[in-house]
């Protein structure tokens, strides 16, 4: 057995680039279509040996934005938490485990920050009992987590089919340069679908399983077009976001006078995206929201790698 007392790992958040959701299927689920991609901003989770044989978990804010971490479980409901006991279930040189947990995702707001925890917790707690799992078994692994647990092990851009889980990677010539609003509180995201089923069925909307992304936002990602990617951001939540959280429309407008070439929620929102031409255009339009609407606001950059070893 590995004598390492401890392993540390990082996980990024992830931006939908574009979004698109089908009807609602027999298993309460929605078959989607999204592009995801990786975005500088990580978690980080360090697993440490106990020597008993529980699973315990802390959680702290490491983030310059207020993060309301006392809102997370600690105990066997947190995402974490299931991919040790996951991960412990598939070694015999398992061992107790406590998982201190280092939030900068922005919680419950679209950017995956749960599942970027399992997947850094996964791949902490395999190297921590050295399972010899490689990167596709855990990916494989990670599916049984939640749909969103298998990219932020990947990272990078990748394109997701089904519910999200069946990743095909994809690539981007050049870094994409992003401001992150998120929001003061979180939408749940099984209440953002189910808005947004009803927001079609109010429209005389019927909607069919999508089964491929936009070309357009492929061709230009693979280009390293930001002028046409702007034009082909998309997300079939945001609506449903915006009657859930209709602020959010006047930052988003707010935004594109301010110089983002486009905004958008990300995935089930709360949080905004607004693309920006290059990093020093971010970096401005970070400090100008900031300075104009005392809104929070971070400029981040992708892809970026997934869960990585980092001590």
């Amino acid at each position: 057995m590995s004598k390492t007392r401890s392993v540390r790992v990082m996980a990024p958040g992830k931006i939908n680039v574009s979004f698109r959701m089908g009807p609602p299927r027999p298993d309460g689920y929605h078959s989607v279509a999204s592009v995801y991609l990786a975005v500088s901003l990580y978690e980080e989770v360090t697993a440490t040996r106990r020597d008993d044989d529980q699973v315990t978990v802390s959680v702290r804010n490491g983030s310059p934005l207020p993060l309301d971490v006392d809102d997370i479980p600690l105990d066997s409901s947190n995402l974490a938490v299931k991919a040790a006991e996951l991960m412990r279930s598939m070694t015999a040189r398992s061992t107790g485990v406590h998982l201190d947990i280092v939030k900068r995702v922005p919680i419950a707001g679209g950017m995956g920050g749960g599942s970027a925890d399992a997947a850094a917790a996964l791949v902490a707690c395999s190297a921590l009992w050295d399972t010899g799992f490689s990167r596709d078994e855990l990916v494989r692994i990670a599916a049984d987590l939640g749909a969103d647990v298998p990219f932020a092990l990947l990272g990078g851009v990748a394109v997701g089919l089904g519910v999200g889980d069946q990743l095909t990677p994809a690539l981007a010539r050049r870094d994409l340069h992003w401001v992150l609003v998120p929001a003061s509180f979180g939408l749940s995201t099984p209440k953002v679908y189910a808005t947004a089923d009803r927001l079609r069925e109010e429209a005389g909307f019927t909607a069919t399983d999508p089964d491929n992304v936009d070309p357009r936002i492929l061709k230009a990602m693979h280009a390293g077009d930001v002028d046409s990617l702007a034009n082909a951001l998309g997300n079939d939540l945001q609506a449903a976001s915006i009657e859930l959280a209709p602020e959010l429309a006047d930052i988003l407008d707010l935004g594109i006078a301010e110089g983002a070439l486009a905004g958008l929620v990300s995935g089930s929102g709360p949080t905004l995206a607004f693309l920006a031409a290059d990093r020093l255009d971010a970096e401005e339009l970070s400090q100008r929201l900031s300075d104009v609407a005392g809104v929070a606001a971070l400029a981040v950059h992708g892809p970026v790698h997934g869960a990585r070893i980092m001590a």
